[in-house]
């Protein structure tokens, strides 16, 4: 169900403390931790505590909580200092779109020149 753990999930897993991870950030409704397969020099993912497969989803049911991935991916690019030269935030939400964890989830980039178009 929408919302809560799931027992399949890495990062319902990583939310309850099962799996570990490279925190860098914790609040009352979010994780952020340093991804496993760098594609940046600074890339990390931020994640609702609460178990929605994609961020189109999570929007959807707790916009709030959205909001507050959103907010805490900025508070990650100031802490890694690449707020001043430029990041990006992308939500991948899809096979097709390259998401791998059905959890919502934001990737937090930045560290290098990041190009236009994408991919």
């Amino acid at each position: 169900m929408a919302g809560e753990p799931q027992a399949d999930c890495l990062f319902c897993k990583i939310v309850a403390g099962d799996v570990p991870a490279t925190i860098v950030r914790e609040t009352k409704t979010t994780v952020a931790f340093r991804d496993i397969n760098p594609q940046a020099p600074t890339h990390v993912l931020v994640i609702p505590k609460v178990h929605h497969p994609d961020a189109a989803s999570l929007a959807a049911a707790e916009p709030q909580i959205a909001a507050d991935v959103l907010r805490e991916a900025g508070e990650v690019a100031a802490e890694e200092k690449i707020d001043g030269t430029g990041f990006r935030i992308v939500f991948n939400t899809g096979s097709g779109a390259g998401q791998t964890v059905f959890h919502a989830h934001a990737h937090v980039l930045g560290g290098r020149g990041l190009n236009w178009p994408p991919g």
